[in-house]
């Protein structure tokens, strides 16, 4: 049995404890796969094998509590941290992932929670790293947990005769968002560097005298 597979039967037969366990272990960095999971909670939704609200808070709660683990980890854990995220990822993506963390600040972490996803856990605990300030960390991690466990557990809910065609195109949809992202700072990082160009330019043309001052 896959691990989404294993997922589902422990939702099935658990229902919204399972959800807030499996979603808090995944945002701390253990990988599992949980946007299926709110997906597939929205369907049971649908069913009226779970409450809608029940399902939302535990989503969130669990998810939040998670990446305060993560962030935790990152700012306290010394050693242990290190350790744990050449566990999680390579030494050099969480060292680009620390990066990331000191230069995007909050809209770095409030994009990972809903747009790309597989930066989570990652952002967490480079945050954590780079000593972001927690209630800031906090503010951006609630508001995007918010719009990732609403936004996918409605559409579970919403397509809940097409739950398994999801699963199969969650994969694809993941990387388009990642490949959106890095277009969207190709073309931050370019305008970035052609604005200093113009405005040297702009520095290097003389000023008009002001009036009645006899021009040399």
């Amino acid at each position: 049995m896959s691990p989404t597979d294993q997922v589902l039967a422990w939702l099935s037969i658990y229902g919204v404890p399972v959800l807030f366990a499996v979603i808090m272990i995944a945002s701390a960095g253990v990988p599992f796969p949980i946007t299926f999971m709110l997906i597939a909670a929205g369907s049971f939704v649908e069913l009226g094998e779970l409450s809608l609200w029940w399902v939302i808070v535990a989503g969130i709660s669990g998810a939040v509590i998670g990446d305060q683990i993560g962030y935790g980890i990152g700012r306290w854990g010394s050693g242990a941290a290190v350790r744990f995220a050449t566990w999680i990822s390579s030494e050099e993506k969480w060292r680009q992932a620390e990066a990331a963390a000191r230069k995007w600040g909050g809209p770095g972490i409030f994009f990972s929670r809903w747009l790309i996803t597989p930066l989570g856990p990652l952002i967490n605990f480079a945050s954590g790293i780079a000593e972001y300030s927690w209630p800031r960390f906090l503010l951006w991690d609630i508001a995007g947990e918010t719009i990732w466990v609403v936004l996918y557990v409605l559409l579970g809910k919403l397509f809940s005769d097409r739950v398994q065609a999801m699963k199969d195109m969650m994969g694809n949809l993941t990387w388009a968002f990642v490949a959106l992202f890095a277009c969207l700072v190709f073309g931050w990082k370019l305008i970035g560097y052609l604005r200093p160009a113009g405005s040297k330019k702009m520095a290097s043309v003389p000023a008009d005298p002001p009036r009645g001052q006899p021009q040399l």
